[in-house]
């Protein structure tokens, strides 16, 4: 992907957004852009606000400063051309996999009939590994079984824009490593866009074109945006023996360790703001 600054048509432009919980500002003076098509990862300690700023881009909360535009619109609440995958599966749990994702369809299609939806959700349940446990319910299901549910479920709509949540942190190593595969290749194939919360610096080289380098709170920032130049298609089986991918990798935990705390102090908001998005930068 292009640098930010050179993205004509971005598909999310976040504008200077703040975010304050009781006079304290988690975040403030947060900017960046997200291309159509493009895969971003936002990355920082807990307590910057990377939770809140998905909830913005939701339209599940709404910023004390700043806006977001959305294909070219402010957004005002949620759509289902923003689909959600959370930390938690978000499972209605008298409905069986199938339901769930079923029932996500019928909104999405309202002139779809039960058997188009209900033979959607099941496909889409075989796409995550999960075609032997549509008919039972989430009570039913492992706590890996249910993220995967729920993957599927925002998969299924085929939204626009898919914003995740560390959505694959609850799941083993195997299955984790072969559902980030799954969606990257699903966004990619797709021409969605994808933006994600991770701590997970692998997970993040592994899935993103950008990432998001957030300062610690209170009065967070994107400090730093890095172009991930590693070729796709990427596997989690191949990445650490990529040229560039070690570079990379001490880059981003760097920042974690040292980096994330100094800027802040080096970097007041009133001195920072230049009203304008962070450039993107490859590493060297």
């Amino acid at each position: 992907m292009p640098p930010s600054s050179m993205i004509e048509r971005p598909d999310v432009q976040v504008e200077g957004i703040a975010r304050r919980f009781g006079g304290t500002a988690v975040f403030e003076d947060v900017w960046f852009n997200v291309g159509k098509g493009e895969f971003v990862c936002l990355v920082g300690h807990s307590g910057c606000g990377k939770t809140t700023i998905l909830n913005i881009l939701a339209g599940l909360d709404a910023p004390d400063d700043g806006s977001i535009i959305v294909s070219g619109k402010e957004i005002t609440g949620p759509s289902l051309d923003r689909a959600v995958i959370f930390q938690s599966h978000a499972l209605m749990p008298w409905m069986t996999a199938a339901q769930n994702v079923g029932f996500a369809l019928s909104c999405r299609n309202p002139h779809w009939n039960r058997r188009m939806c209900e033979d959607a959700a099941r496909e889409a349940l075989g796409r995550v590994g999960l075609s032997h446990a549509a008919d039972r319910k989430p009570a039913q299901l492992s706590g890996g079984m249910k993220q995967r549910v729920g993957i599927a479920r925002a998969l299924a709509i085929q939204p626009r824009i898919l914003l995740m949540d560390e959505p694959f942190s609850a799941l083993d190593a195997l299955t984790r490593g072969a559902l980030q595969e799954e969606v990257s290749r699903l966004v990619t194939d797709s021409g969605q866009t994808g933006f994600m919360i991770t701590h997970d610096v692998d997970e993040a080289i592994l899935l993103a074109d950008r990432i998001l380098l957030m300062s610690n709170g209170p009065g967070a920032r994107i400090a730093e945006v890095v172009v991930n130049t590693l070729p796709r298609p990427r596997t989690r089986a191949s990445l650490h023996h990529m040229p560039g991918y070690h570079a990379l990798r001490d880059h981003v935990l760097d920042f974690l360790i040292t980096r994330s705390r100094e800027f802040v102090a080096t970097n007041p908001p009133a001195g920072w703001s230049a009203r304008a998005v962070p450039e993107s930068r490859p590493v060297a």
